[in-house]
């Protein structure tokens, strides 16, 4: 069976899916029984060349896609909200199945572009908007959807990873860390939204929505970056046995549901703690399945095209539109009770420079005591009396919003100088 095909983008996604498209286009027919033929890619300039893609593919007028009788799927590989919003509704208006990788627009409107898919009778596929070659959204709604799922922890952003890969390491700073990171092509030109959080955040809306069938706003969603990270505490951290990692969390209660993106200490022993360099993983913890982690290369051209190309023939199928048909994790979801992550209990690393003198530690634990923390170490290297030093604390499970408020006052005390450095620190078990 022969499926049309268009893209909306040409970047370093796009070009690799059509690449992948164009010339293993016999290795795709024998693994999927499905035909799947380059019609179309819609580009700002049909007049810059592009490598192995032939010119006569190229269109500026998303018009001649919409009209086309023989293009059955479209790929929105475009990113952010406008033009790709826009063009996806007209994609679906005009009877073609949807695929896309924009975990920002799924992220702000998914909800209201998956209903239109339903009314329309039609579908879009998202496997590649969270996790780039790892199929988490395919274990979400079908391999997991068995789970009451209770918690998802997440390392997805590549960017964020090879930076605290390299911090952890030992040698670099978060200045040449990042450094290396726009050289090696992990990180754009303005990473402000992968090291910001933000682009973590996008990806927890989106996957959070499908483990417990909410409507997530993702401006709800309580958002902490690594631009502020010291290389001081994270070799702290490895002289206690920790390693850094931006994680993305959602963690089901009582009362209702946290979700929320900030670093964190994990004990050298964990598995996410081992996810280095531009790899990402997802820990999911289900009622019945237990505990499974999803791992693998969470961006680049060649792997996110992968993903792409998997929700193409889904679309081609009618797997997608059966899915759209049938689950309400997609079309119908249900309005939550978000927690804020002042109210979640959490171990805390904290490092203040306290002068070193008789009488500052007890003033320090005082404030720690009368916020409700208790200490389970401290640690300070040998200096001279009389000198700021640093002071290192590891807390047991306090308040978050209780460790705010002892922050705040520590940091007002004339025995300290400078600001206190906060990381949280989890043990999410084996």
């Amino acid at each position: 069976m022969k499926t049309g095909v268009a893209l909306l983008g040409c970047g370093t996604v796009g070009a690799a899916v059509a690449q992948m498209l164009l010339n293993e286009k016999e290795h795709l027919l024998r693994r999927t029984g499905q035909s799947l033929e380059l019609r179309r890619v819609l580009v700002r300039d049909i007049h810059k060349r592009r490598d192995g893609i032939p010119k006569s593919l190229l269109t500026a007028a998303p018009a001649d896609i919409w009209r086309d009788e023989s293009i059955h799927v479209v790929v929105e590989l475009i990113g952010g909200l406008e033009p790709a919003q826009s063009l996806i509704f007209e994609a679906l208006a005009a009877g073609k199945r949807v695929v896309t990788a924009n975990k920002h627009l799924l992220a702000t409107h998914g909800t209201k572009i998956f209903q239109a898919a339903a009314r329309a009778g039609s579908c879009v596929g998202f496997e590649a908007s969270c996790g780039g070659a790892i199929p988490i959204v395919m274990a979400l709604t079908r391999g997991l959807i068995a789970n009451d799922i209770d918690r998802l922890i997440g390392i997805v952003n590549g960017t964020c990873n090879y930076i605290l890969t390299q911090m952890n390491a030992g040698n670099q700073t978060y200045v040449q860390a990042l450094a290396g990171a726009q050289a090696a092509g992990f990180a754009e030109a303005d990473p402000a939204m992968d090291v910001s959080g933000m682009d973590s955040a996008h990806k927890l809306a989106v996957l959070a929505a499908l483990a417990f069938g909410i409507d997530v706003p993702a401006e709800k969603i309580d958002v902490t970056g690594i631009d502020s990270l010291q290389d001081t505490d994270l070799r702290y951290g490895r002289e206690l046995g920790y390693a850094c990692k931006l994680l993305a969390i959602a963690e089901k209660f009582q009362n209702g549901i946290s979700l929320r993106v900030h670093p964190a200490f994990l004990p050298v022993r964990h598995l996410l703690a081992n996810v280095n360099g531009s790899f990402n993983a997802i820990d999911v913890y289900g009622h019945a399945s237990g505990q499974t982690i999803y791992y693998g290369r969470g961006a680049g051209g060649r792997p996110t095209a992968g993903a792409v190309i998997a929700d193409i023939v889904d679309a081609a199928t009618g797997t997608a539109e059966l899915l759209f048909r049938h689950s309400p994790l997609l079309t119908r979801r249900r309005k939550a009770t978000l927690l804020p992550t002042r109210k979640i209990l959490c171990r805390q690393y904290l490092r203040m420079n306290a002068l070193d003198r008789p009488g500052v530690m007890h003033r320090i634990t005082g404030v720690l005591g009368r916020n409700g923390i208790s200490l389970a170490a401290v640690a300070q290297h040998e200096s001279r009396a009389g000198d700021y030093v640093p002071l290192v604390v590891m807390t047991h499970a306090a308040r978050d919003g209780a460790v705010d408020r002892a922050v705040a006052q520590i940091d007002r005390l004339a025995c300290v100088r400078g600001r206190t450095a906060r990381i949280r620190v989890m043990d999410p078990g084996a």
